[in-house]
């Protein structure tokens, strides 16, 4: 059997200023994603987790954390006394961080539905672990990453919104997206964490005003919207009443 890969990069030059991702079609016949790296590359499942293992016969070590928290709770009646080892929040670490090099990859290949699956899924492990981790460190070890994994969810679904033309949701899901974000940043009150968290509030406020800025209907509905504060002005209220009722139509639409 031939185990250079040589044959399998030629073609494929590493570019580090860029994401080298593609999806090919493996010798089981199923879709799958490599990522090029600087000295290969990394090849992932496009469903079920990326290294095709199913530890302790479930998707993933997730799952089987989460049926152990179910047991607890239906034998105990609560999840008081459950707990996660330093290596068992090591391992989960390591595992969520194959889901994150897929949604990453998935991104970049406007596989947008994928993406808000696998950063769903994280945010139930960042969740797990900072409620049911022994120690502290644990606890806090991957809240740093939430603003950004929030941020990610949400431009995965406002993205799938704005496909389907469906605008103003995109617009919603983004405010949405935001208020997550200020959340989680108002919860710690600590200066890094709110440091990165406003970072990705900001990005999230510019990518919505480039939204409003070049789509048509935002476009117009701005316009309708200026004429109305003029017809106000001009006390013209049979106008002002026309326009409103054109504004909410389109609201509705």
């Amino acid at each position: 059997m031939l185990k250079d890969i040589t044959p399998i990069l030629q073609g494929w030059d590493y570019d580090p200023e860029g994401v080298n991702v593609r999806k090919i079609i493996g010798k089981d016949g199923r879709e799958k994603i490599q990522m090029r790296v600087d000295l290969g590359l990394i090849q992932m499942e496009m469903t079920g987790r990326p290294d095709g293992e199913r530890p302790y016969g479930r998707e993933s070590l997730l799952d089987y954390h989460l049926e152990r928290l179910a047991r607890h709770r239906e034998r105990h009646g609560t999840d008081a006394g459950f707990r996660l080892s330093p290596r068992e929040c090591e391992e989960l670490r390591a595992e969520g961080t194959q889901y994150y090099f897929r949604y990453f990859s998935l991104y970049h290949l406007g596989d947008y539905a994928g993406v808000e699956r696998d950063t769903n899924r994280n945010i139930r492990l960042f969740d797990l672990l900072r409620d049911y981790a022994e120690e502290e460190s644990d606890r806090l070890s991957l809240e740093q990453y939430r603003p950004y994994i929030l941020m990610m969810n949400t431009r995965a679904r406002a993205h799938q919104s704005l496909e389907q033309g469906w605008t103003r949701r995109a617009l919603q899901q983004i405010e949405e997206g935001i208020r997550k974000i200020e959340d989680f940043a108002q919860s710690y009150q600590r200066e890094d964490f709110n440091a990165i968290a406003e970072y990705h509030i900001d990005g999230l406020r510019e990518w919505a005003e480039h939204i409003r800025e070049t789509d048509p209907l935002t476009a117009t509905e701005r316009r309708l919207r200026q004429e109305l504060q003029e017809a106000v002005a001009r006390e013209d209220y049979e106008r002002a009443a026309r326009l409103r009722d054109m504004i909410r139509r389109m609201s509705e639409r």
